[in-house]
C-alpha cells in the first residue's frame, strides 16, 4: 500500500496487507514492523465500518449452556420422569428452569440452592396444572431442606411474575393417604390395623371437610391436618382395637413422618367433634369425653352440616340472650330481677351466663400474646442540669424564696457592672 502511511520505526512508505489467519495486519515490507492490527468482525457492516466486535459476541459465547445449567436441565427432566409427568409438564419446568437461569442472581447463587430450583420449576408447573404434589414430596426427592426450599420457592414465584393456584384438598388427601402402608397385611401391620382403603379415603375427606368448615385448615399446613384426620378416620371404622393406638405409633405403623403440629390439630378436631355431639338428641345423654367420640364419628359425619349451623346459631342466640337480659337488669332493676329469678340458668346477680365458644377461626380465639416492651430505665444521679423554670418547683419556704430573688438581684447588678452603658 504505496502512500498510505509509513512506518514508524524506519519511516519508509512500503506497507503491505498481510493475512494473518482470520485477522489482517498492516506490515512494513522493509523492517517488518506490524503497523496496525485488523479487527476482528462478524457482519459485512461490521467491516465496512470498521467497528470493534468482543470475542463472546462474535463467536456465541452467551449462548452456549454452562455445565452447571446443563446439569440442572437433566435434573429437572429425571424428576418429572420419576413422577411420571405429561411430557407437556415437562416442557413447562424446563422453560421455567431456563428464565430462572437468566437472572444473575441464580446464576450466582449456591450449588444448593440450584439443586433446590429443580424442584421447584416441577412443584410450579404441577401446581398449575392442579396435579396432586406436596412440597415435601420433592424435598424428599431431593433430599433437600424445606426452609431452603420453600423460601427459593417464594422468590422464582415472584421473580418470574407466575400466578401459582393452591392446591386442590381433596386431591392432596388422596394423594398422601395412598402412600400409607395400612391397605395390606404385613409383618409390621397386624391383621387387626389393616383398612379398607375407599372406606378411609372417604371418612378421611369428610373430616378435612369438616375442618376447613371450622377454620382448622385456613392459614396453616395442611399436611398436619390430613394425618389428624387420617388418624381419626382410622380409628372409628374400628374403635374397638384401634382406640388404644396413638398418633406416634399411627405414623409408625403407616411408615409416615409425624408432622409436629399434628397433635395439636387433632385435639382441635375432637373438640370440634364434641361440640357437634352436644348437639345430637342421643348423644347428649352420654358423658362424651375426647376418647369416648371417636366411636360417634359416623353419626356426627352423617349430619354435620346441620350440627356445625346449628352450634353456630345456637351460641350466636345464647350471647343475645344474655346481652339483653344484662340490659334488662340496667333499664330496670325490679323487671331484672324478676327475670333471673324466672330463668331456668339460676345463675347469681351480676353474672352472665356462659356462652359456647363462637366459631371463629383459633387465631381469633386464642390470639397471641404480645411482649410488651420494658420502659426506659432513667437513672437520676443529682447531677442534671436544673433551668430557670424548673427551679420554681424544686423552692418550698418564703425564706428560700427571697433568696433566690437576692441571687437573681445581684446577678443583675454584677452583670450591669462588668458591662457598663
Amino acid at each position: 500500500m504505496p502512500g498510505g502511511g509509513q512506518c514508524p520505526d524506519c519511516g519508509s512508505t512500503e506497507l503491505v496487507e498481510d493475512s494473518h489467519y482470520s485477522q489482517s495486519q498492516l506490515v512494513c515490507s522493509d523492517c517488518g514492523c506490524v503497523v496496525t492490527e485488523g479487527v476482528l468482525t462478524t457482519t459485512f457492516s461490521d467491516e465496512g465500518n470498521l467497528r470493534e466486535v468482543t470475542y463472546s459476541r462474535s463467536t456465541g459465547e452467551n449462548d452456549q449452556v454452562s455445565r452447571s445449567q446443563q446439569r440442572g436441565l437433566r435434573r429437572v427432566r429425571d424428576l418429572c420422569r420419576v413422577l411420571q409427568l405429561p411430557s407437556t409438564f415437562e416442557d413447562t419446568a424446563v422453560a421455567y428452569y431456563q428464565q430462572a437461569y437468566r437472572h444473575s442472581g441464580i446464576r450466582a447463587a449456591r450449588l444448593q440452592k440450584k439443586e433446590v430450583l429443580v424442584g421447584c420449576c416441577v412443584l410450579i408447573t404441577c401446581r398449575q396444572h392442579n396435579w396432586p404434589l406436596t412440597m415435601g414430596t420433592v424435598c424428599a426427592l431431593l433430599y433437600a431442606d424445606l426452609d431452603v426450599f420453600s423460601g427459593t420457592y417464594m422468590q422464582i414465584v415472584k421473580l418470574l411474575g407466575l400466578d401459582v393456584p393452591s392446591l386442590c384438598l381433596a386431591d392432596l388427601v388422596k394423594t398422601y393417604c395412598s402412600s400409607f402402608r395400612l391397605f395390606q397385611a404385613s409383618p409390621s401391620v397386624p391383621a387387626k390395623y389393616v383398612e379398607d382403603k375407599e372406606k378411609m379415603l372417604s371418612r378421611t375427606l369428610q373430616l378435612v371437610e369438616l375442618a376447613d368448615e371450622t377454620w382448622l385448615v385456613t392459614g396453616r399446613h395442611p399436611l398436619p391436618v390430613i394425618t389428624a384426620a387420617t388418624f381419626l378416620a382410622w380409628q372409628s371404622l374400628q374403635p374397638s382395637h384401634r382406640l388404644t393406638c396413638s398418633l406416634a405409633r399411627f405414623c409408625k405403623l403407616a411408615n409416615v413422618d409425624l408432622p409436629y403440629p399434628a397433635s395439636s390439630r387433632l385435639q382441635e378436631l375432637l373438640s370440634v367433634l364434641l361440640r357437634m355431639a352436644e348437639r345430637l338428641a342421643w348423644l347428649q345423654v352420654l358423658k362424651l369425653d375426647k376418647r369416648s367420640v371417636v366411636k360417634h364419628i359416623g353419626d356426627l359425619l352423617q349430619h354435620r352440616h346441620t350440627l356445625v349451623r346449628k352450634a353456630f346459631r345456637d351460641g350466636t342466640a345464647e350471647m343475645e340472650a344474655g346481652e339483653k337480659e344484662l340490659r334488662g337488669r340496667c333499664q330496670g332493676p325490679e323487671q331484672g330481677k324478676e327475670e333471673v329469678a324466672s330463668s331456668s340458668l339460676d345463675l347469681p346477680e351480676g353474672k352472665r351466663p356462659a356462652s359456647p365458644t363462637p366459631l371463629l377461626p383459633p387465631c381469633m380465639l386464642k390470639p397471641p400474646k404480645r411482649i410488651c416492651p420494658p420502659p426506659p430505665v432513667s437513672t437520676v444521679t443529682g447531677d442534671e442540669n436544673i433551668s430557670d423554670s424548673e427551679i420554681e418547683q424544686y423552692l418550698r419556704t418564703p425564706q428560700e424564696i427571697k433568696d433566690f430573688e437576692k441571687a437573681q438581684a445581684a446577678r443583675q447588678a454584677a452583670r450591669s457592672v462588668s458591662n457598663p452603658p
